[in-house]
């Protein structure tokens, strides 16, 4: 297992996904963030299945940063509960994750 993590959340436009990577790559909290989409959504939502056309972000980062993420995701999301969801990176190509941590802020 590594340090490293993926973080995922989800928005409704693709100018919000836009100006969250930016955010979080600029502040060096991701060393790199994908948005596709978009996609649909199923989910309850105060007792009423909903349906949502939303774009997926796909953060990369370390564990250790993951908190200054969360609330930097959190303080730039339009949604009321934003899916803000870590993975670990069990294992990767050692010169991307190299990469990676040249990127990110020291801890």
């Amino acid at each position: 297992m590594t340090e490293y993590i993926q973080v995922m959340t989800t928005v409704e436009t693709e100018k919000d996904a836009q100006k969250i990577a930016e955010l979080v790559v600029e502040k060096r909290l991701a060393g790199c963030v994908q948005i596709t989409g978009p996609m649909t959504s199923v989910y309850q939502w105060q007792g009423k299945i909903e349906k949502a056309g939303e774009y997926l972000l796909l953060i990369k980062s370390r564990r250790d940063l993951f908190s200054a993420l969360e609330r930097e995701i959190s303080t730039n999301h339009p949604y009321e509960v934003p899916e803000i969801l870590a993975l670990p990176i069990v294992d990767g190509a050692k010169s991307y994750l190299d990469w990676l941590s040249g990127e990110l802020s020291s801890s």
